[in-house]
C-alpha cells in the first residue's frame, strides 16, 4: 500500500512524467517476459538492446501518444456513463488501435534496423494477427477502463494488463 500512495502522489505532483515513465517500464518488463518465458532466451542471451529499444518506445512513443489519446477521447465524449465508456470503447478500438498498431510493428521494425521493404513485408505479415489478437483482450479492458477508471489512472491500468499485451506485441514485433 505505501508503493501505491507513493505512486498517487508523484501522479498527482508530475503526472505526464510519470505516465509516461510507468508505459516505458512496463514496455520494458513486456521485453523481459517475452524473452525469458516466451522466448525463453535465458540470461546470458537476453538481448538488453531489445529490452532498452521496448523502453524508449514506452517512455517515447507508447505513452505519449495514449495518454494524449485518453485526454482526447475525453473531451470529444465526456463522461463516464455505460453508453460513454461504450462510444470511447467503440472509438478506441475502431480508430485508434488500428491506427497504433500500424505506427508501432514498423516503429520497432525500423528501431531494429530493417530496410524499408523488409520492415513494409514484416509489417503485412504480422499486422491483421496483431490487429486481431488485439480485438479478443482489449475491447472488454477498455470497457472497463473508460467506465471505471478516473482518466489520471487510466494508462497505468492499462498498461498494467498491457503487461501482457507488450509481451506479445515484443514477440510479434521482434518475429523475422
Amino acid at each position: 500500500m505505501a508503493l501505491w500512495r507513493a505512486y498517487q502522489r508523484a501522479l498527482a505532483a508530475h503526472p505526464w512524467k510519470v505516465q509516461v515513465l510507468t508505459a516505458g517500464s512496463l514496455m520494458g518488463l513486456g521485453d523481459i517476459i517475452s524473452q525469458q518465458l516466451v522466448e525463453r532466451r535465458g540470461l546470458q542471451e537476453h538481448q538488453r538492446g531489445r529490452t532498452l529499444t521496448m523502453v524508449s518506445l514506452g517512455c517515447g512513443f507508447v505513452g505519449p501518444v495514449v495518454g494524449g489519446w485518453y485526454k482526447v477521447l475525453d473531451r470529444f465524449i465526456p463522461g463516464t456513463t455505460k453508453v460513454d465508456a461504450l462510444k470511447k470503447m467503440l472509438l478506441d478500438q475502431g480508430g485508434f488501435a488500428p491506427c497504433f498498431l500500424g505506427c508501432f510493428l514498423p516503429l520497432v521494425g525500423a528501431l531494429n534496423g530493417l530496410p524499408a521493404q523488409d520492415n513494409w513485408a514484416k509489417l503485412q505479415r504480422d499486422y491483421p494477427d496483431a490487429l486481431i489478437t488485439n480485438y479478443y483482450l482489449w475491447p472488454a479492458v477498455q470497457l472497463a477502463n473508460f467506465y471505471l477508471v478516473p482518466l489520471h489512472y487510466r494508462l497505468a491500468v492499462v498498461q498494467c494488463v498491457a503487461v501482457i499485451w507488450n509481451s506479445y506485441l515484443s514477440w510479434k514485433a521482434h518475429r523475422l
